[in-house]
């Protein structure tokens, strides 16, 4: 019997006749034994991981159009009709946008749903235009019930403070809007001076921090209550336009910065001209030059006119800037955010003087000269207008 261990042609090991030889092996060698090719489990790994993170990137996005694709949720909850016979007042406060808006009326029980009210306002080009105030509405009105109601000024209860109003005028205003008798206001400033919420360096002062801006009014509105608001609004405005930030930059205080806006307040015949102005008072500042403003004179006289006499120069105050130099000792009014930002952002320039020939044209210069020349023609206008003419320059 043949071995077939041993008969010639098979390779020992094997049985039969020599099987098919595996691609790279040498024909007649034996069949490799040792440790896995590296290589190729390395590439069916890196594979398998792209495989997976093409699923989830697939997955992600399925995910977010499912989220985000537009489904048909139904028309919103709404009211029909201009309401039941049950009022609510509802406050709008300054800078309130219309889905908050939609949401006190929501709470409030005026309309049904916030989506039905922003829905109506984005159909309305003017829904932008609703005031701060206090507005009288009926309960279960249809949002364009309410949103008619909003856009009418006369229905909104308020006060609104304009900008470079002085603090007493304020008072006044206030006096007048809540129906208390003459003073109670400022009285009652200088009595919670404490509680108004002012910086220490005021020193209880509220000139400069009533902040120019429209207040709603209720039936349970309070003095105290109003001024707080102004004064909370004031710190919003100023920490948000960097008074700080300009107080070192310029080598001034925050009150002095609120200072000098005051002044720009006071001394500018329109908001383009406030930064230079603001840069006016700066260059003077910095060269230890009085500021010769009228409003500042004005400001102690209590008076507001756009003249000013030999006599007034020669007055008798701290806020007198012909007389003393640097600034007045308080702010002179409550400076609006044209004036804030003028303040915390004067124009690049080198003018030392100014002044507003006619309603209009107000012109810079750093010549005494040509000042001189620009306060004649102001002159001019005033005697052609019937008015004094002014013995000052700035």
């Amino acid at each position: 019997m043949t071995d077939p261990y041993t008969t010639p042609g098979l390779t020992p090991g094997h049985l039969g006749a020599p099987p098919t030889e595996p691609e790279g092996r040498p024909p007649g060698q034996p069949y490799a034994v040792g440790p896995p090719d590296l290589r190729r489990l390395r590439s069916g790994l890196a594979c398998c991981l792209s495989v997976l993170v093409l699923l989830a990137v697939l997955g992600g996005v399925a995910l977010v159009g499912y989220l985000w694709w537009p489904r048909d949720e139904g028309p919103a909850a709404d009211f029909a009709g201009g309401g039941g016979p049950d009022t609510v007042q509802v406050s709008v406060a300054q800078g309130a946008t219309l889905t908050q808006i939609g949401q006190v009326l929501m709470k409030d029980g005026v309309v049904a749903s916030t989506r039905a009210f922003t829905e109506a306002a984005a159909l309305s080009a003017v829904a932008k235009r609703i005031q701060p105030g206090t507005y009288t509405l009926h309960r279960k009105m249809s949002a364009a019930s309410a949103l008619n109601v909003l856009l009418d000024p006369a229905n909104a209860n308020a006060l609104t403070i304009p900008e470079g109003r002085r603090a007493e005028q304020i008072y006044a205003a206030l006096d007048d809007k809540l129906k208390l008798p003459a003073g109670t206001a400022q009285s009652t400033a200088k009595q919670h001076a404490a509680e108004l919420g002012l910086p220490g360096y005021t020193h209880g002062n509220a000139e400069g921090f009533l902040f120019p801006a429209t207040y709603p009014v209720t039936g349970e509105t309070t003095v105290l209550g109003l001024l707080r608001q102004m004064v909370a609004q004031a710190g919003k405005v100023f920490g948000s336009d960097g008074v700080e930030g300009a107080a070192d930059a310029n080598g001034q205080s925050p009150y002095g910065v609120v200072t000098i806006a005051s002044l720009v307040q006071g001394e500018s015949d329109n908001p383009e001209d406030m930064a230079k102005v603001a840069r006016v008072v700066y260059n003077r500042l910095a060269k230890g030059m009085p500021l010769q403003l009228d409003s500042a004179i004005n400001y102690a006289l209590g008076r507001a006119t756009l003249t000013t006499t030999e006599t007034d120069t020669k007055l008798d105050s701290p806020f007198n800037t012909y007389l003393h130099t640097g600034l007045p000792p308080t702010p002179i009014a409550n400076p609006g955010r044209d004036a804030i930002q003028a303040a915390t952002r004067p124009a690049e320039g080198d003018w030392l003087y100014f002044v507003t020939v006619r309603p209009g044209d107000t012109r810079f210069t750093d010549s005494f000269e040509q000042q001189q020349k620009n306060v004649e023609e102001f002159n001019a206008y005033q005697a052609e207008q019937g008015s004094s003419p002014s013995a000052s320059s700035h």
